[in-house]
């Protein structure tokens, strides 16, 4: 009889190992960091990966009123939501975004890049942004990652 001497081993959220991690955003560019950001909280830089379960990491980012867009993005980039009225459209620039919130826009740039789903919306919870250098995710001892090293 033939059998397979291996076997898929697939994660579940009993057998994954979940971290905390700190990324500091000064210096750089939204949609790179919000990318390396969103594959960490996916799980897809880890060996055990399983598309159906939340297998990333706590992701802490600090610093987020210092991240930069390049060109002329600050200005020309427009942020549209709807209030839910007729004629409830209402729009902001990255500019005004950064002055109003400048945690908005990171979670934006990182949300739109995670699934849109159940799934999505559970994993979009394990995302911490503060707009300075202090978080309030001591005690669980995050380790430091560098996104220049990162891929």
């Amino acid at each position: 009889m033939d059998t397979l001497s291996y076997k898929t081993v697939s994660a579940n959220k009993n057998t994954v190992e979940k971290q905390w991690v700190l990324v500091d955003a000064e210096g750089e560019t939204l949609g790179r960091l919000a990318s390396k950001v969103a594959i960490i909280l996916r799980g897809k830089n880890k060996p055990n990966f399983t598309p159906h379960v939340d297998c990333g990491d706590n992701v802490i980012v600090i610093n987020a009123e210092k991240v930069q867009l390049t060109g002329t993005k600050m200005q020309n980039k427009t942020y549209i939501r709807h209030t839910g009225y007729p004629g409830g459209q209402r729009s902001l620039t990255a500019t005004e975004l950064m002055e109003k919130n400048p945690i908005g826009l990171v979670e934006k740039a990182v949300k739109g890049m995670l699934p849109k789903n159940k799934l999505g919306s559970a994993i979009y919870r394990n995302l911490k942004v503060y707009a300075g250098a202090e978080h309030g995710q001591e005690a669980q001892k995050p380790t430091v990652i560098n996104l220049k090293d990162f891929r």
